[in-house]
């Protein structure tokens, strides 16, 4: 039998983003963690999209709060 992970993606509400300052912090906090293939942030919407297999939703929150954001 063989498992396949299959790509995930996750939204979250961040309502602090407004500037590209923004986008780098949280992508460099939510990037380098463990199946993460892709981050985006919209400064417009206002929200965090994250890509890839396997995806951890408290580690990815944590993240964005270590970048100093809070997740709505």
């Amino acid at each position: 039998m063989t498992t396949t992970n299959a790509p995930t993606e996750l939204s979250y509400a961040v309502p602090g983003v407004s500037c590209e300052h923004c986008r780098a912090a949280i992508t460099n906090e939510v990037g380098p963690l463990g199946g993460v293939s892709a981050v985006a942030v919209d400064l417009d919407a206002k929200t965090v999209t994250v890509r890839g297999a396997e995806l951890d939703d408290a580690a990815i929150r944590n993240a964005i709060d270590d970048a100093g954001y809070d997740v709505a």
